[in-house]
């Protein structure tokens, strides 16, 4: 066994796009993510208003899910989810062109992430300004499978 094990799960930020992926499309390139929470590799983070998001964009009509579905869908990921309290006064974070983007990075400040998982080139063009390593998802599992290979 390599000397580096990690032996806790890595705190990571999933944005939404990236999590609805890898919960509705099975045969998407993202569907490794929900492997990854399940078997304790990562520990997902979420907060009051990035849960209320996911659950409003499960809703839409083009994914066409009944109530039951999506409340599957959200009793697959949340239980994984750590949970975290975004402060009154919220973590300062670099200047979005997507206000809607705030929340994932206040949530990895204040949910002291290890990474923030996204596709948004909004959120990837912040990578050199912000405190917490936003990844794509591909650079991701790179960066997952590696550490495992040292662990063989």
């Amino acid at each position: 066994m390599g000397q580096n094990r990690r032996v806790t799960s890595v705190r990571t930020v999933l944005d939404t796009n990236v999590l609805v992926s890898a919960l509705l499309f099975h045969s998407s390139t993202l569907a490794w993510l929900r492997g990854a929470w399940r078997s304790g590799r990562i520990l997902p983070l979420a907060s009051r208003t990035t849960t209320q998001e996911l659950i409003r964009v499960l809703a839409y009509p083009k994914f066409a899910l009944n109530a039951n579905e999506q409340r599957d869908l959200l009793d697959d990921y949340l239980p994984a989810c750590e949970i975290v309290t975004i402060p009154v006064l919220p973590p300062e974070v670099p200047e979005c062109r997507d206000p809607f983007d705030r929340q994932f990075l206040e949530l990895a400040l204040a949910g002291n992430a290890e990474v923030l998982v996204t596709g948004d080139v909004d959120l990837l063009a912040l990578a050199e300004r912000f405190a917490v390593p936003i990844l794509s998802s591909r650079k991701f599992r790179q960066i997952l499978d590696h550490e495992e290979s040292l662990d063989s």
